[in-house]
């Protein structure tokens, strides 16, 4: 009888141990999971900001604002406009041979 009692002490003992390490354990996954979602929302809202840079970059006020500003370009005007128009190259015409 001491014997079994001794086994089952021993088995007791290694359940109590096995379910300390697999709480543990998921306590430490939950955690991580909890991080891992902070961080999503993060990135997420980086890339939302992003979208809205990127969107405000693209709009033609700020591309024409740049030009003018930045690169020292002007409006066309036809008066200042040159149209050149240049003869097919030879072979081009009729679309083959």
């Amino acid at each position: 009888m001491g014997r079994l009692s001794f086994v089952m002490a021993v088995v007791l003992m290694a359940s109590a141990v096995s379910l300390v390490t697999s709480r543990y354990q998921a306590r430490q996954l939950f955690i991580e999971l909890d991080r891992s979602q902070s961080q999503m929302h993060q990135l997420d809202n980086a890339w939302r900001q992003l979208q809205l840079d990127r969107a405000e970059l693209a709009r033609n006020a700020r591309v024409d604002r740049t030009a003018r500003d930045v690169l020292k370009m002007i409006s066309i005007s036809p008066d200042r406009t040159i149209y050149l128009s240049q003869p097919p190259a030879a072979g081009q015409v009729g679309g083959g041979q």
